[in-house]
């Protein structure tokens, strides 16, 4: 009986294919799994080599997943996908990659609505100074760029007829 954790080389690639398979993964959660599926470094860079090489395994088409999917689904701004790319150790070439498939029309409208929305929902604030300074932080907390909160921040206070500079 193999012992839990410990699986052989064939085991561990078939599993290990059906995982990338599944969804896009990248080279450090495929890497994690392989370890805890009890291989060694040199075996678990061989499978990741073949997983590559089999089409299994794409990092440019993992970021850009990642990218869209945390845009469209989660709403996050650039700097917060570039972080979490950064944090699966996605190479800069895909980073930057992923982040040109964003579109900025799209961009700029989910910006915009994430703005309005957070803005309704401060509606019980009553000091104008500490209503922006809570929508900004919560657009820049979603990643989104400084100056295009500071813009899009004081275009939602001018809509209400309302100025705090």
């Amino acid at each position: 009986m193999i012992p839990r954790g410990k699986v052989s080389k064939e085991q561990a690639l078939t599993k290990i294919k059906h995982y990338c398979a599944y969804q896009e993964r990248s080279h450090k959660e495929v890497m994690g799994k392989l370890y805890d599926l009890g291989l060694y470094k040199n075996e678990a860079e061989l499978l990741l080599s073949q997983l590559i090489e089999e089409g299994y395994l794409n990092e440019e088409r993992f970021a850009i997943q990642f990218a869209g999917g945390k845009f469209r689904i989660k709403q996050w701004g650039k700097k917060k996908i570039e972080q979490g790319l950064k944090e699966k150790q996605v190479s800069s070439y895909c980073i930057k990659k992923a982040m040109a498939q964003i579109d900025d029309e799209a961009y700029h409208k989910t910006l915009q609505y994430l703005c309005a929305k957070k803005w309704e929902q401060l509606k019980g604030e009553k000091n104008i100074f500490i209503k922006k300074r809570k929508l900004q932080d919560y657009l820049l907390q979603k990643g989104y760029e400084y100056e295009l909160v500071k813009e899009a921040v004081n275009n939602v206070g001018k809509s209400e007829g309302v100025t705090g500079e």
